[in-house]
């Protein structure tokens, strides 16, 4: 049996991807003692990092965040081929998704509407001054609004 769950590379998964990752890997492993599960990734092995550090939050093995991410830090999957979880997001959607498991963090369904984007100063990235600021603007990861360039 095959799933795939993939995401952007470079990107962290929705938090309810997160939990159907979880629940599929939970559910093969139950279903038989001789079933094993493979995790397969091109590109950014942080992405492994999340699915494995979140695993093992569901499956009770760690009581903590913390304790998943430096327990994974750790195992290394034999002599380094897999790097800790070291993007900002991804050890902050570990974060959420213990929250989720714990029941302090609760899913907020409400549509979120953007009414303005502030932006303080402008960078000055070439030798003249300034730079050309555009804004793109993603929802469920398909572009929605490009704004002049």
């Amino acid at each position: 049996q095959v799933l795939d769950f993939g995401w952007p590379d470079l990107h962290t998964p929705a938090l309810e991807k997160i939990c159907s990752i979880c629940k599929a890997m939970d559910t093969w492993l139950n279903a038989a003692t001789h079933n094993v599960v493979v995790l397969h990734n091109k590109g950014n092995r942080g992405r492994l990092g999340v699915v494995v550090a979140a695993y093992m939050h569901y499956s009770n093995i760690s009581a903590s965040a913390d304790q998943a991410l430096d327990r994974f830090a750790m195992k290394r999957f034999y002599e380094d081929k897999v790097v800790p979880v070291g993007q900002p997001s991804q050890k902050r959607y570990i974060n959420y998704f213990s929250g989720l498991l714990s029941g302090s963090i609760k899913m907020n369904n409400k549509p979120l509407f953007l009414h303005h984007v502030i932006m303080h100063g402008i960078p000055n990235f070439e030798s003249k001054g300034g730079c050309r600021p555009f804004l793109k603007i993603y929802q469920a990861m398909q572009p929605v609004y490009t704004s002049g360039i």
